[in-house]
């Protein structure tokens, strides 16, 4: 354990199995495995002391080519703290108290395209709110201005009788899971990495990706194809 909180620690969780992917954070995509993308972005971020990994699967992660750089820590996952049904606000609890720190910046290896200068930008946007006071956590979202309905046809953002442009309609905000800055404080206060007041960080449609499901790796793979092809 350090004995001086750092200035900011990213927090990772590596799985060794999944459920609707099979194999997915070891699959290989575009020539390494999947969570090489979201580990080799993170160490361009010079503003990011320490990049910590949860993971049941040490030696796999070490076989398959986890980079040697010093600001690398692995955190074996307790036994109590596996299986699919273990959310992240479970597992990060042993994680900021392993690496104390001012900041954290959570992340997900399922977000493959998610960029560098994006999570600058969301330190910066982050650390500004926290000093005015407006904010005390941060999380990605995607912006909708479309008509939504329940499950049972009830009109949750606008009035079906007195239609708009929908250009015109109050946004609406999904959490979209790309990326998250807390800090311990924050977090006591709701028990989750979303404090009581979070900036709503809009990301771009192509960092949002989040594979979940074999559709989702469809959806990496063509989009990498595109990329290729420009």
């Amino acid at each position: 354990m350090h004995d001086t909180p750092l200035g900011l620690v990213a927090l990772l969780f590596i799985k060794g199995e999944s459920v609707r992917v099979p194999d997915k954070n070891f699959r290989t995509l575009g020539g390494r495995p999947l969570f090489r993308w979201i580990v080799d972005t993170v160490l361009r971020l010079e503003c990011v002391d320490c990049l910590l990994i949860n993971t049941d699967a040490r030696a796999r992660l070490i076989e398959a080519g986890l980079p040697n750089d010093r600001r690398i820590r692995i955190q074996d996952r307790a036994p109590e703290l596996c299986g699919h049904e273990i959310t992240a606000n479970e597992l990060l609890p042993s994680m900021m108290a392993a690496v104390p720190a001012s900041r954290y910046l959570q992340l997900h290896t399922t977000s493959p395209f998610l960029q560098a200068e994006t999570m600058e930008r969301a330190v910066a946007e982050f650390d500004r709110a926290v000093a005015a006071e407006t904010a005390d956590s941060l999380m990605g979202v995607t912006r909708y201005q479309s008509r939504f309905y329940t499950a049972t046809g009830e009109a949750l953002n606008h009035d079906p009788n007195r239609l708009i442009p929908t250009q015109n309609l109050a946004p609406v905000y999904e959490e979209n899971s790309s990326i998250y800055l807390f800090s311990l404080e924050s977090f006591s206060s709701t028990g989750t990495r979303v404090g009581r007041n979070p900036v709503l960080f809009e990301c771009a449609a192509s960092e949002s990706l989040d594979i979940d499901t074999e559709e989702d790796w469809q959806r990496a793979v063509d989009c990498l194809a595109v990329k290729d092809v420009l």
